[in-house]
């Protein structure tokens, strides 16, 4: 199975939970487990929190989606300026770059690819795990090919 989706919203915090709403609803219409789910919808409102904090461009970014063999793929990109300089390391502790570990502790790949005057994309991919009917229900579907 396979589904895309494309949001534009706007650089404010009221646009996270529209964005957490269509991807959770989404997958879990599409059977995923609820822990999956859970762990997308926090990997993906980091990204987007970020966007708000730190673009520094004005106008909406868009948070682009693609579910296919079993694997969740989201972007969430922005138009601003490109990087800015990285902060020292502060620690585990520190708040700075915090969200950035959060992902990548939550979802199987996450990458940024961002650069001067083109903006940011964060990339996060995570295999899905499914709710045990839908697997029950692929079985079975699978059986009943198979058995003529």
């Amino acid at each position: 199975m396979e589904m895309r989706f494309s949001l534009a919203l706007p650089r404010e915090a009221l646009s996270i939970p529209v964005v957490r709403r269509v991807v959770g609803d989404s997958l879990r219409g599409l059977g995923v487990s609820e822990e999956c789910v859970g762990d997308i919808l926090v990997a993906a409102s980091e990204a987007c929190t970020n966007v708000i904090q730190h673009a520094r461009a004005t106008g909406d970014y868009e948070v682009a989606g693609h579910v296919d063999d079993g694997v969740c793929s989201l972007k969430v990109m922005d138009w601003g300026h490109g990087p800015r300089p990285a902060p020292e390391d502060r620690g585990v502790l520190s708040e700075s770059g915090r969200g950035i570990r959060i992902m990548r502790a939550l979802v199987d790949d996450m990458s940024i690819d961002s650069s001067p005057d083109l903006g940011t994309v964060v990339h996060l991919r995570k295999r899905l795990t499914w709710r045990d009917e839908v697997l029950i229900g692929s079985l079975e579907r699978r059986l009943m090919h198979s058995a003529g």
